[in-house]
This record gives structure tokens, sequence and C-alpha cells, in this order.
């Protein structure tokens, strides 16, 4: 009796313990209408819930469940022995130059997937696996699993047949004449490989008829400046008529029409007309349309021998020969208004 006496004493003085425990941390949290415990208060009466054990603690706890104090003690005792933070290793990171790689492989070759993609990188000499280019690819919004037969893009196809490739355009130029302001049109052939450029003809009021047979000098088989090229570029100006362009098709020059409103994807031509302007025709005042094939023939002279090209990496289309070691001499056409230089030796008097 006295041993059944001495346990059922200690299990009254740790309930009790417990019991003033949970009254401390309900006054600290006194006025809160929902006890919200910090994880300290939590592991206080966790440790004190433990010597309980179950059944009296379900006898003597209103707050909180039996369950929901011992899961806190697990937790503590989990937290004790938690050793991640001291943890080293695992899967290391993926360098950024591989990422870059994967992911201009995906760009630059939409049909392919992270299979060939991460077997190119490898063939390029990295190591990564197939489950990486996935990861890689899924973190970009690039499609890791193309099935689909994608459509070629209007850059692609620029690229991909560019040395057989032309493109057509008309661009207007106002002329000061005795009767006064008459507007004449540029008809005008632009190789997109080269940019070389030539004038198809000059007419004040072009029409069908007049296009067509510029558009059979521009085929002929022996000088035709459209001779060598597969394809043709070209708006949808009225006056590219089905006529024009079934002699094109007769001579296997295939025409190309661009969507309404998109000069955009006729940008090699549009950008002639910009520099044609810009740098000769916005600068004079012409008055006749003798004097506007003047220059614009002195313009090409210039901008095929004389004009440094961007699009060409800076090389110019067909360069005048220099000296080496020679003077660099100034070369002016239409009266100083085009200007080039390059390397002239010096000749003896």
């Amino acid at each position: 009796m006295a041993v059944v006496s001495a346990l059922m004493d200690e299990q009254s003085r740790l309930a009790v313990e417990y019991l003033k425990e949970e009254n401390r941390v309900l006054r600290e949290r006194l006025g809160e209408k929902r006890v919200r415990l910090t994880n300290a208060q939590r592991r206080r009466l966790a440790v004190k819930a433990k010597a309980l054990g179950r059944k009296t603690l379900g006898e003597v706890t209103e707050l909180f469940s039996p369950d929901t104090i011992l899961g806190w003690f697990r937790k503590l005792v989990a937290e004790k022995y938690d050793g991640s933070p001291n943890r080293k290793g695992g899967r290391p990171k993926v360098s950024r130059e591989i990422v870059d790689l994967a992911v201009r492989l995906a760009k630059e070759n939409r049909g392919w997937g992270h299979r060939r993609i991460c077997s190119y990188a490898i063939y390029l000499g990295y190591s990564i696996s197939e489950s990486t280019v996935l990861r890689i690819m899924e973190d970009h919004g690039l499609n890791p699993s193309p099935k689909e037969k994608r459509k070629t893009t209007w850059k692609e196809f620029i690229g991909s047949h560019m040395d057989v490739l032309a493109a057509v355009d008309f661009f207007s130029v106002e002329l000061l004449t005795p009767k006064g302001l008459v507007r004449c049109m540029v008809f005008f052939a632009i190789h997109l490989d080269t940019r070389r450029v030539e004038i198809l003809g000059v007419k004040p009021d072009p029409a069908s008829p007049w296009v067509k047979q510029v558009a059979r000098n521009a085929t002929d088989e022996n000088d035709g400046f459209l001779r060598s090229r597969r394809y043709l570029i070209h708006d949808r100006d009225p006056l590219f008529t089905e006529g024009f362009r079934d002699i094109l098709e007769a001579a296997d020059v295939e025409t190309i029409r661009i969507p309404p409103k998109s000069p955009d994807l006729n940008a090699f031509a549009e950008r002639f007309v910009r520099s044609v302007k810009l740098e000769c025709l916005e600068k004079m005042i012409l008055t006749s349309q003798g004097q506007l094939e003047y220059v614009l023939e002195e313009y090409l002279e210039w901008y095929h021998r004389a004009r440094p090209h961007s699009g060409l990496g800076g090389r110019m289309i067909d360069p005048h020969p220099q000296e080496a070691g020679g003077e660099i001499v100034c070369f002016e056409q239409l009266g100083g208004l085009l200007k080039s230089y390059r390397r002239v030796q010096k000749r003896a008097a």
C-alpha cells in the first residue's frame, strides 16, 4: 500500500506541475481569443507533458489534445538530432555556362528536344544528364519535347535562302519642275545576300504594262538582275499584278507577297530606301527625271564601291582597290555630297 500510495503521489505532483506551467502560459497569453504559442512555450509544455503519459495528460489538460502536445515533444527530439544544417554535398549546381548553352541550343533549334540537346552538349565536352537539360528547359519556359512539326519562321526562311533571295519595292521622289511638284516613282531590286541594288526603272506614273516589261527585263537570261534569284519578296502594291507574278514565275522566280501593313518583312528593301533618302535625295532639290536618274546612278556607284555596310560586317560590296602604303585620299561625288577614302600612291610629277 505504501508503494502504491507513493506512486499516486508522484503522478499527482507531476500533474500539478503541468497545470501550473499551463496556467503560466495562459497568463502570458491573456486577452487573446485563440491561444497561439511560441516555439519556446510549446517546448516547455512538451517537456512537462511527456512525464505524465498519454492517459494522465488526457485527464488534466483542457486546452490542447494529448496528441498535439506529444507531437510537440517528438518535434523537439527530432530537432535535437537533426544534422541537416551541418550536412554537406548533395547534387552539384549546374554552371551558368551549361545553362546558357542548353537555352541557346533550344532557342536556335526549335525542333530539338531535351535528349538531342543533351547529346550535343556531351559532344561539345560538357557533363550533363537528360533530366538536367529537361529541368533547364522547363525553367526557361521552353518545350522540352517538341512533337509537332513547327512552321518555319520568316527569320529562318530568310537565313536559309539568303543567297537566292531578292526583294523589290517602289519609293517616291518629288521633283520641282516648271509645272510644279511632280511625284516620280523609283522601282528597284536588291539582292539580300550581297546588298547589291539595281534601279529597274524611274517613271512619274507607273502602270501595270510598264511594270510587267520591267519584270521581263529583270529576268532576262543573259543580263537580268533577277536571273540568279529563286525567290522575290514584294509587298501588296496594286502594280504587282497577277501578270507581273506570272512573268517572274515563268522565269523560275517564285514571288512571295508579304502580309498587309508589314514593311518590316521587307526590311532589306526598306533599309535601302532609308539610306538613299537620308544620305542623298533629301539633301538635294531635283528638277527633272533625267537629273534624278543621274543622281541615283552616282549614288549607287558610291553605295556599292565606297560605302561600308553594317549588315556585311562593315565591308563594302565591291570596293575600289587600294595601293598598300599609299596616301589616304578623299574622293567626292555629287559636288562633295558623297565622300569616300582610300589609299593611292602619289604619282611623280
